[in-house]
């Protein structure tokens, strides 16, 4: 890993924007809109979607895996609750 670009937060939320630009993956863009819509303004929600992505970027390097769509996608529909930090 010591080769490899570590992604930084900046990183993460920008990927996050290029998502929801894209509309791709689709639950980026409904997480956002749901977290708006129930009060979460958009600089708070933004961050929070990096995390869930984050997630997913720490165990594709971590472990050398492969992306893991559901898991990003069950990370997204548990916002703004963050269960995985009980892991950590």
């Amino acid at each position: 890993m010591e080769n490899e670009e570590i992604m930084t937060g900046d990183m993460l939320v920008e990927t996050v924007e290029n998502q929801l630009a894209d509309g791709n993956p689709l639950v980026v863009k409904e997480t956002l809109m749901r977290l708006m819509m129930t009060g979460t303004a958009r600089d708070e929600a933004v961050p929070m979607i990096a995390c869930a992505l984050s997630i997913e970027v720490f165990d594709v390097m971590k472990n050398d895996g492969k992306f893991d769509l559901k898991r990003y996608r069950e990370n997204l529909v548990a916002l703004p609750d963050m269960p995985w930090e009980d892991d950590i």
